[in-house]
């Protein structure tokens, strides 16, 4: 890997910048590619932009970014070296933005600047690294470099390791600020597109969490629609199943229970009146797992509230701490609380229902 420092100015920075859906984010010239495969989409929030301003307003220094040379430099019929940014998109972002009028600082458009103003934020000098080696040399600098501002994901550096046309079109399906994804499966993931949250969920669904494996095995494929058809797919099982909506559903795994029960013959108005039972029930502590209870019958994932310590303690009283199973005298502590008429009989997590059973016979009756 060779590093080399270079000034450029704002000026320099901002001149031609675009961006735009189908030929990316591009700067300095057209030569910088702002927004390469590896790289997130915008996530500065306003004060973070607005920092960015003020750093250049008032002359102090900026971190040092880092470009990487394009292996196309080296051609001889390239006129003049291309690059792509490795660290540095949101704050060129910023810039560019700010130059171009799209937001103002302290009130004021780049346009409402006095001359002298605006010429003292496109004389800024900024500190860029030159970075030139192999994709894998690159790849790997971005890693390291890159650990301070808004830190990479686990999905953007699996985008970095797998970046090819898959990934370029899996972003434009479920990356980007009001995409189709977010569109109709908004009420039913939680996490940020542009954080990669949602493409993570959906590979992660649909390959039984294997996600670097899927990955691997699509990166040269030039599209993504079978990923897009496979959420569209789990988004329409879910609702037809589900109809009527609420918040919880949002932390619900769903395309894990659609891999399972796609095929199986529900009845979604009894499955609505078991979901309305159970979560007006107090004993039931996780109510996002009422969806996955409904469908495979395993109480876990309802965590039933537990006994509380004065509970244990009137029952543990009112059999003088004798085991009703094994007849054996034990303290407290050596006892656990078990219901009487099990929860999914109806009973409730009140003192009057509780048991204390030795740990031993407790666990032969659970079975563990």
């Amino acid at each position: 890997m060779k590093i080399e420092l270079k000034q450029i100015t704002v000026r320099e920075l901002a001149a031609a910048y675009q961006d735009n859906e189908e030929l990316g984010v591009r700067a300095y010239g057209g030569k910088l590619d702002v927004r390469p495969p590896y790289q997130r989409e915008f996530v500065y929030k306003d004060k973070q932009r607005d920092a960015v301003i003020e750093t250049l307003r008032r002359d102090f220094p900026l971190n040092v970014m880092y470009w990487a040379v394009r292996e196309d430099a080296d051609s001889p019929s390239t006129d003049a070296p291309t690059y792509e940014v490795i660290d540095g998109q949101q704050r060129t972002i910023s810039i560019c933005q700010f130059i171009d009028g799209d937001f103002a600082f302290e009130d004021r458009y780049f346009h409402n600047l006095h001359q002298d103003e605006r010429e003292q934020v496109l004389d800024y000098t900024l500190q860029v690294y030159l970075c030139s080696g192999t994709d894998s040399e690159r790849l790997a600098w971005f890693r390291t470099i890159n650990i301070a501002g808004e830190k990479l994901t686990d999905q953007e550096l699996r985008n970095a390791v797998y970046a090819g046309s898959w990934v370029t079109d899996a972003k434009r399906y479920f990356s980007r600020n009001g995409c189709p994804a977010y569109a109709i499966g908004s009420d039913y993931m939680s996490g940020s597109p542009i954080r990669q949250d949602y493409l993570e969920t959906v590979i992660s669904w649909i390959n039984g969490g294997d996600i670097e494996g899927y990955m691997a095995v699509h990166q040269q494929d030039t599209e993504a629609k079978d990923l897009w058809l496979y959420f569209q797919n789990v988004m329409a099982w879910v609702k037809a199943t589900f109809p009527t909506h609420r918040k919880e559903m949002k932390a619900v795994r769903w395309g894990v229970l659609y891999n399972e029960f796609k095929d199986a013959k529900l009845d979604s108005a009894k499955l609505e009146a078991e979901i309305a039972r159970l979560m007006a029930d107090e004993d039931v502590t996780k109510k996002r797992g009422i969806y996955v209870y409904v469908l495979n019958g395993e109480e876990r994932n309802l965590s039933i509230r537990q006994f509380t310590d004065n509970q244990k303690r009137e029952a543990y009283e009112r059999q003088k701490g004798i085991c009703p199973v094994c007849g054996e005298h034990y303290e407290l502590a050596e006892m656990q609380a078990d219901h009487i008429t099990p929860w999914h009989a109806g009973g409730k997590t009140i003192a009057s229902n509780c048991k204390m059973l030795c740990a031993d016979d407790n666990r032969k009756k659970s079975g563990v």
